[in-house]
């Protein structure tokens, strides 16, 4: 039994047992948004959904190796009064980038791929590229902390008034409002297959230096966002602000093309992790130079994936090391926590609600009529997306909607909503799909003229959309609901939000939900196929 821990920024927990896979994040057991520090609840929580005690634990595996000093003795007084005086026995510390990298290496279902890592920082570099090959994996290229391009990306975020490694997504969204008016190759480029950060400094200090390239106000840049959140794109440094994010955005898929472009000759797929693998119109890129069928990425391609690298490259080193290991590919992410019947009931009858108990075309029916959503069932999802267990749901076919989900869960309005499609949908739905779909919200495709029409809430200003394939045999209860609203509408596909106010974690758990349910307003709350109907 092997437990992964990620003791950082955006900490969680990971407990390998033979092919069982139990995941969760610390936030979204403390409700501390991407939470720093050590995943205590996590690694509780894991050990319970095994039905294991941590003696029975064989592996602690680290992410993570240089450390201060304060950080690892505390790191070392957690374990310990878990795991008890003799932890260290157990404990394998795997680099921030080896994490990263095994992490989508170890999930494709490849003998054979090149691994990609890009982030801002870990352990010293900001990118790494391994050959991996019968479980083997060779590092081949890095980058330094300072060469670094997702620092580069937080940096253009933080300059726009956004949280440097938080918001990226909405300097990614706001880029699809212009055109790109900035050559940055002044800033960062490719060397091989590195990065060449030509500012020298990241961080705040990188901030200030493009502050002063792009002649942006750094002091003004919270107010500016702020108006932008609440729709105001059209003053004279808002319009300023859009060039820039369009420019930042359009020299990180250059970098991206490059790199890729140099990957593909080496002939081998492409399994990628980190950050900067947030940003899924750059992997769209990567997509089209390598092909749909030979780009993986890790669902949980953030910090809050590493503690499944660790855990996942220890496993894949004991097989080696008897003979064992073969290819693995995830099917799913519905990883985390789960409540059997029972407790929901009881939960919502200590609450004193009326409920009743419904089916998938009852949540269909009141999607069509244009009802707001709040879907929860099974297991959670490991990673930054609701995937239809933790999801606000809605009609993809009033633009209107988006607008009423905006104030609901007050977004940012310049923010696009993704859809969940039926499977054999997506060749109609996705112009630009020449293999597989994407199961998981990590690509962007572009939309097709008939997707544009049935489904204008789920399509961005450039025409890009960011799907969910969803097969029966995955997630049964939720094909049935966008089947059956199929059936109903004539649109294979639902409007698919995470479950959560903005700036606040995914909701984990029955009390999560109804209150997040109440303070956002929905129409409709339905639990493991019990439905409450707001008032």
């Amino acid at each position: 039994m092997i437990l992964g821990v990620h003791d950082g920024h955006d900490a969680g927990a990971v407990l390998i047992d033979g092919e069982r896979i139990f995941a969760v994040n610390e936030e979204r057991l403390n409700r501390v948004k991407k939470y720093r520090g050590f995943p205590e609840l996590s690694i509780k929580t894991v050990l319970e959904m095994a039905d294991a005690r941590p003696e029975d634990v064989d592996v602690i595996a680290v992410a993570g190796i240089f450390r201060r000093q304060k950080r690892l003795l505390e790191l070392e007084e957690r374990l310990k009064a878990i795991f008890g005086p003799e932890f260290k026995r157990k404990v394998l510390f795997v680099e921030h980038h080896l994490a990263h990298s095994a992490s989508a290496y170890y999930t494709s279902g490849w003998r054979e791929a090149l691994a990609v890592s890009i982030d801002a920082a870990g352990d010293g570099l900001s990118s790494s590229i391994y050959v991996a090959r019968d479980g083997e994996m060779v590092r081949i290229a890095q980058s330094t902390y300072i060469d670094s391009l997702g620092d580069f990306y937080a940096s253009v975020t933080e300059l726009l008034g956004f949280r440097p490694m938080r918001h990226e997504g909405k300097v990614m969204s706001l880029a699809a409002y212009g055109r790109p008016s900035y050559d940055l190759s002044a800033i960062i480029e490719l060397n091989g297959l590195s990065f060449e950060n030509h500012l020298k400094v990241i961080g705040v200090e990188a901030t200030r230096k493009l502050a002063e390239f792009f002649g942006y106000p750094f002091s003004r840049a919270k107010e500016i966002a702020n108006q932008m959140k609440h729709g105001k794109l059209n003053g004279e440094l808002q319009r300023k602000a859009i060039k820039i994010a369009a420019s930042a955005q359009a020299h990180l898929e250059k970098l991206i093309e490059e790199l890729g472009m140099n990957l593909r000759s080496k002939g081998f797929p492409l399994a990628y992790a980190g950050g900067v693998a947030q940003n899924v119109k750059a992997n769209a890129v990567l997509r089209h130079i390598v092909g749909d069928d030979n780009l993986w990425v890790f669902p949980a391609m953030d910090d809050g994936g590493l503690a499944f690298g660790a855990a996942i490259f220890v496993k894949a080193q004991f097989e080696r090391l008897d003979g064992r290991w073969r290819p693995f590919k995830l099917e799913h992410v519905y990883l985390g926590p789960s409540y059997d019947e029972a407790y929901v009931e009881d939960f919502l009858r200590d609450k004193g609600l009326e409920f009743e108990e419904v089916d998938e075309k009852f949540v269909a029916d009141v999607l069509a009529e244009g009802k707001l959503v709040g879907f929860f069932q099974g297991a959670m999802e490991f990673g930054p997306r609701a995937l239809g267990n933790r999801s606000i749901l809605a009609s993809p076919s009033d633009e209107s909607v988006k607008e009423r989900l905006n104030l609901a869960l007050k977004r940012d309005v310049f923010q696009p909503f993704a859809p969940s499609l039926l499977w054999r949908r997506a060749g109609d739905y996705l112009e630009d799909l020449e293999g597989r779909p994407n199961e998981f919200m990590t690509m962007s495709y572009t939309a097709s003229d008939v997707f544009r029409e049935l489904a204008p809430a789920v399509v961005h200003v450039d025409g890009t959309t960011r799907p969910q394939a969803v097969k029966k045999e995955v997630n049964p209860s939720y094909y049935k609901v966008i089947k059956a609203f199929e059936r109903r509408t004539g649109i294979g596909a639902v409007l698919n939000t995470s479950f959560n106010m903005h700036g606040e974690p995914i909701v984990c758990s029955p009390e999560d939900a109804l209150r997040t349910f109440r303070r956002a307003g929905l129409d409709v709350l339905v639990i493991d196929g019990f439905a409450i109907v707001g008032h």
